[in-house]
């Protein structure tokens, strides 16, 4: 993997991960997804306006089938992401959503799109997905402290990821659709696809926008600018590096959710992060 890739999941991780730390404190639900969709579909048309005429890329109407496709998936991760966060913790439910997406991704990029990762750099997969399972810790906890819908939704949430990020490398490296382009399109048909129920919930929307508008617009620049940043970096790299790269976020936001949210087992999350780390390591020189 490359420097400037391995810069990008980096600053990607850090955006990526603060967004969950504001979303997990707002726990808005639907509405909230909506609402972030919408404002990030206004804030960001000058920076696709500009970065459409800085790189003289044009616009073809076949971008739409893949940008609805990938709102589509983007709304379903979301929406289970939210609702983990409404059930459990945010070092219980990042790293195992974030976790479980990245394997299977890696999977199906061997399998279906003919992506031979170096040995190194499987080895770097499996120390992530150990870190993953040691962040959850013993599993009998969780069946005391009635953790089953957190881990449930995390894990189909981690499906959701799976899927959105082989529809969007295709888009991004096969069909060429810009980046920035691919994920403000998303963007957009992921506001229309919840306009509907967002139509019949007018007041929680004023109720959400006057009590959570800063948490609304920090997710709605922070949101994009990650998976932006991820979606350069797939232009030109594989699948099976960019996805688990991706997750030195785990660590980051497992390090919010302990020291800033007071949720437990801070010892051990942090510590299961790191061996995550090490798997990036790996990932970096494989």
């Amino acid at each position: 993997m490359t420097g400037l890739a391995l810069f990008l999941l980096i600053c990607a991780a850090f955006c990526h991960a603060s967004w969950n730390f504001i979303a997990k404190q707002a726990c808005g639900g639907a509405i909230f997804v909506w609402l972030f969709n919408a404002a990030a579909s206004i804030v960001y048309i000058p920076i696709v306006i500009g970065s459409m005429w800085v790189t003289q890329s044009s616009f073809s109407w076949d971008y739409t089938i893949f940008m609805l496709g990938s709102a589509v998936l983007h709304v379903g991760y979301f929406l289970l992401l939210n609702k983990g966060y409404h059930v459990g913790d945010l070092s219980l439910v990042y790293p195992l959503a974030r976790g479980t997406g990245p394997l299977i991704s890696v999977l199906a990029a061997i399998l279906f799109l003919g992506e031979q990762p170096s040995l190194l750099a499987l080895i770097g997969t499996v120390f992530i997905a150990i870190g993953v399972f040691l962040l959850l810790g013993n599993p009998a906890n969780y069946v005391k402290i009635n953790a089953s819908q957190p881990v449930l939704f995390a894990v189909l949430a981690g499906v959701f990821i799976a899927s959105y990020t082989l529809w969007d490398k295709y888009s991004v490296s096969t069909i060429n659709v810009p980046p920035v382009l691919m994920y403000w399109g998303a963007t957009v048909g992921q506001a229309f696809l919840l306009l509907p129920y967002a139509l019949k919930n007018r007041e929680e929307i004023v109720h959400q926008w006057i009590t959570k508008r800063l948490s609304v617009i920090g997710v709605a620049i922070l949101c994009p600018l990650s998976y932006i940043l991820v979606l350069t970096a797939m232009v030109f790299t594989p699948v099976s590096y960019v996805a688990p790269a991706r997750e030195v976020s785990i660590l980051i936001g497992a390090i919010m959710g302990a020291r800033f949210l007071a949720e437990g087992d801070a010892k051990l999350r942090i510590t299961a992060a790191t061996v995550i780390l090490a798997g990036l390591a790996c990932l970096s020189i494989g």
